[in-house]
């Protein structure tokens, strides 16, 4: 008996259409990177790569990545679990509005907070003066203390999140049987809860310590000769650009091969301590008593208002007068002038430029979603894995690979030659940001029993038409989770956007970097609040559209 062909449908043709879509604008951007690496006008060479690892001066710079990276997500870590497990266990005073100076203060762009730090510890910051009229020194902000600082303020949110969302999915029974044992108070942490969330703290870890080693901001604002690995990357590419590009193109496969290391390491420790959880009885949140709740309440406080000083003062100084790069007495609105005035169009791009990128990111990461959980083979499953690659690339290299992969057209044919244009911007956020809309409608289409769509197909429904009718609209609350996700990185994006922009497609992000080099700080905190104001209400409409105070990433 012959078995039944199976008939090639619109999933199908999704499939391919997707594959050429990572074949075009991931595998041949990394694909050309290594070339460039490994040959030269005279053939195979390995020189850019010995040249790398023969000089102490690029070793350094590895290793002093490592170092900041390690120390930021270690104290992110030990910050963020901290104040979930109080926010799980313990009614706090003010809970709704510290989660939410939280969030804030994990989604503005990382090199704001390191730009506000200088204005604030920096050799002629507010804090720095005052302590200095006192007598005091205040420990130096620039180097490496300071990008710790930037890194670990702006990161413990996202274990926080994590985290607390993980402690929130543990059954009460356990606690309680914990506590008939006599196993409580910080002995119930260690024992009980700590393991039960390892599998978050890994995958946080990961977060966290991807999105330091690939932040390219900060220690160029407040390095001071601290270099890192994003920085070196950045400057090789920019000084190579006259002559060959071979070397930056090396640093840049270094790159992605220790980050795709770092992640194949934390993903098989993680699926050696997968926990499976049932929640029958949530947590009961009880009231600290005594010395416990003031110390709880101190700590929690002061790390939030830590967190958002930088960005309450970069408001502050946004409506100061300012007298060439410095301010003066008096309070004045001239900096939101020359920010709406002469840089009308740069806002413009901040929301024209992600808003393209955020739909097509949408409908793409959807139709991924979709084919990964309902059309499992080993074609999607392959696109399900390459479609994490962005995610672990630092942004610095996606600017690269992209920018010689398509600035003259592939293989210099002519042929996609998008360099400088809208659309290279547009293309290079889908890529990037593709992961976060992937994961969040993954999560969102895995709830949907499969016999609701057999149903709709059972009445005559065809497959795009359940798709669109019945699937999406169940699938709504997780697809605008990952769309704002999307669009927060999109707009404050920085890494990648800096090695691509024109005049003509400049975002606030670039435009705000820039003013700071310039020493333009009016402007530049004018720039920022704006940033911060679109940062506020997309967390909001989050809020309001997604039901839930709750955000992963």
């Amino acid at each position: 008996m012959k078995k039944s062909r199976r008939i090639f449908d619109v999933w199908d043709a999704q499939t391919i259409l997707v594959t050429l879509l990572y074949i075009v604008f991931l595998v041949y951007p990394i694909a050309n990177l290594l070339k460039l690496a490994l040959f030269n006008e005279t053939g195979f060479t390995l020189a850019n790569f010995t040249k790398f690892f023969s000089q102490s001066y690029y070793s350094t710079t590895l290793k002093n990545s490592f170092v900041v990276s390690t120390l930021g997500t270690v104290f992110a870590l030990v910050i963020g679990t901290i104040i979930a497990y109080f926010f799980t266990m313990y009614r706090i005073a003010g809970k709704k509005v510290l989660r939410i100076f939280i969030i804030l203060a994990s989604m503005s762009a990382p090199f704001i907070g390191a730009y506000s730090w200088i204005l604030l510890l920096g050799r002629n910051g507010v804090i720095t003066n005052f302590f200095g009229r006192l007598g005091i020194q205040t420990p130096e902000i620039y180097g490496i203390l300071g990008i710790v600082l930037v890194f670990t303020l702006q990161l413990y949110p996202l274990v926080f999140l994590m985290v607390g969302g993980s402690m929130r999915k543990i059954d009460m029974s356990l606690l309680e049987a914990a506590e008939n044992m006599g196993v409580t108070g910080f002995q119930r942490f260690y024992k009980v809860i700590l393991p039960l969330i390892i599998p978050t703290l890994l995958s946080s870890s990961l977060l966290v310590f991807m999105r330091a080693l690939a932040d390219f901001g900060t220690p160029m604002l407040i390095g001071e000769g601290y270099r890192t690995f994003p920085v070196l990357i950045f400057n090789e590419f920019v000084g190579e650009v006259g002559g060959s590009a071979g070397f930056a193109s090396a640093i840049s496969i270094i790159a992605v091969i220790i980050t795709t290391i770092i992640f194949l390491i934390q993903k098989y420790i993680a699926n050696r301590n997968v926990i499976t959880m049932h929640t029958l009885r949530p947590i009961e949140i009880s009231t600290a008593k005594g010395w416990l709740k003031a110390v709880m309440h101190i700590f929690i406080y002061a790390v939030v208002l830590i967190s958002i000083l930088p960005q309450v003062y970069i408001m502050y100084t946004s409506f100061k007068k300012t007298s060439g790069m410095v301010f003066v007495e008096g309070y004045s609105l001239d900096s939101y002038r020359r920010a709406f005035t002469g840089m009308s169009d740069i806002i413009w791009n901040t929301l024209r430029i992600p808003f393209i990128a955020l739909i097509l990111t949408v409908v793409i990461g959807v139709i991924i979603a979709y084919l990964t959980v309902r059309r499992s083979n080993l074609a999607t499953g392959s696109i399900d894995i390459v479609s994490m690659i962005p995610y672990i690339i630092p942004g610095t290299v996606m600017g690269i690979a992209f920018l010689l992969a398509f600035n003259n057209g592939i293989a210099n044919t002519g042929i996609l030659a998008i360099g400088g244009t809208t659309t290279i911007m547009v293309l290079a956020l889908v890529i990037r940001r593709l992961p976060y809309s992937i994961r969040s409608s993954v999560n969102a289409i895995q709830q949907i029993p499969m016999s609701t769509e057999e149903a709709a197909s059972s009445l005559g429904s065809s497959k795009i038409n359940t798709f669109i009718r019945i699937t999406v609209p169940m699938m709504l609350p997780g697809i605008i989770a990952g769309a704002i996700l999307s669009w927060i990185t999109m707009i404050s994006e920085l890494a990648t956007a800096i090695l691509l922009y024109t005049v003509r497609t400049q975002t606030m992000t670039i435009a705000i970097y820039t003013q700071v080099i310039r020493g333009n700080y009016g402007v530049a905190g004018a720039l920022s609040t704006i940033l911060t104001l679109l940062t506020i209400i997309s967390l909001l409409i989050l809020n309001k559209v997604g039901k839930t105070d709750d955000i992963t990433m």
